[in-house]
């Protein structure tokens, strides 16, 4: 009799299979680098050609979403101009016709200045690079272009061109940012951040009234409420005491007159009596509210680029290069902030803050966007 003893190396199996795992991952891993191998190929290409469809999205629809979008704020600024008007002024007028003069030409001066510089932001083009002409100062050769750009341009996908100083491209816009426009932009947000305030400041009073108090003045029955319960009466001790008989007649049995001084009804209670005007009222203090934080935030982060000298592009180029260069890099565009801020805001050439910031005006920034000055190469005496 022929007895066969069979040993199962367990050791052995596992680390063959571990080993034949290990080796047809690399070998998926060696295909795949062999057909995506690319000499320029780093994290920044990779991150690039994953989000290519996100690319094509918006190359392909970005300029008909931006047409929406200048719609939607259209109709937002004229529903809230409406609803001020219609709710607003019969509400200040019967507290203070003074007042109210005081506050219409206040608003309307912001409003003008909103208009204009979000009319002046969409249709002013941000500039563009010149094709097949000579320029004499080019920082590079785009790639998409194909031809020379100048210092501080930028290639939007969007517009499928080169922008002068470009910023960023901006849907609510449907346009791009930059040289010749960038002006336009921040003070559009500047005055419709003051309008909002505006207008929460001078509501909050009447948002109070309609959306916390709730009173209708006797307007809308239904909501008073029910008085249930007894009659009663206080003596002298401060003692409730229920009246059992209630005295409807005088001595000689004639019904008793009640004259009751009639309540004056406020605008406050029309306005929340009626449904349309309170819900006019929750609407607006949503846009408000909502417009507050969303551009007070963009105000606050595009000053501060100004206060630089630089764009929003250029703040991100130049943060990565002050952490890469140690305290070594200068921005070459930055003159300080006050002289920054006159630069932008063109006030140069003798033009002053309240006739060219304060009131509506479309003069055209320094210089061509072609060539900067630098703190290296400007004068002394310049702008």
């Amino acid at each position: 009799m022929v007895v066969l003893q069979w040993r199962f190396q367990w050791r052995g199996l596992f680390g063959n299979i571990k080993a034949y795992i290990i080796w047809k991952f690399a070998q998926a891993l060696l295909t795949f680098h062999v057909l995506t191998y690319n000499t320029h190929m780093s994290q920044s290409y990779a991150i690039d050609c994953l989000l290519e469809p996100v690319f094509w999205f918006v190359d392909n629809f970005a300029g008909y979403l931006g047409r929406v979008f200048v719609f939607c704020v259209s109709i937002l600024t004229s529903a809230v101009v409406f609803i001020a008007y219609w709710v607003g002024l019969p509400y200040w007028w019967e507290k203070s016709q003074s007042v109210t003069i005081a506050l219409v030409i206040f608003g309307n001066w912001i409003l003008l200045n909103i208009i204009f510089h979000y009319y002046m932001g969409v249709k002013t083009s941000p500039g563009y690079a010149p094709h097949g002409s000579l320029i004499s100062e080019a920082a590079s050769i785009c790639k998409k272009c194909i031809s020379p750009k100048p210092p501080r341009t930028h290639h939007c996908s969007v517009c499928d061109r080169c922008i002068l100083g470009m910023d960023h491209h901006c849907p609510w816009l449907n346009n791009c940012v930059g040289f010749y426009n960038a002006r336009y932009f921040y003070l559009y947000m500047v005055y419709m951040v003051m309008g909002v305030t505006f207008l929460i400041v001078a509501g909050i009073d009447l948002g109070y009234q309609v959306l916390w108090v709730n009173d209708t003045g006797g307007l809308m029955s239904e909501n008073d409420p029910d008085l249930i319960g007894h009659p009663v009466r206080m003596n002298q001790s401060g003692v409730l005491v229920p009246v059992q008989v209630i005295a409807e007649y005088d001595s000689v049995n004639f019904p008793r007159n009640h004259i009751l001084p009639t309540p004056v009804i406020t605008e406050a209670q029309r306005i929340t009596a009626n449904s349309l005007k309170r819900k006019a009222v929750m609407f607006m203090a949503m846009i408000c509210l909502s417009v507050l934080f969303a551009l007070g935030a963009l105000v606050v982060m595009h000053g501060k680029n100004i206060s630089r000298g630089e764009t929003s592009i250029e703040a991100h180029i130049n943060d990565r290069l002050r952490r890469t260069h140690k305290n070594k890099f200068i921005n070459p565009y930055n003159f300080g902030r006050k002289k920054n801020w006159k630069l932008f805001l063109g006030l140069t050439q003798g033009r002053k803050l309240w006739r060219h910031v304060l009131l509506p005006s479309s003069h055209a920034p320094t210089g061509t966007g072609l060539t900067w000055h630098t703190i290296h190469n400007s004068l002394e005496d310049w702008p």
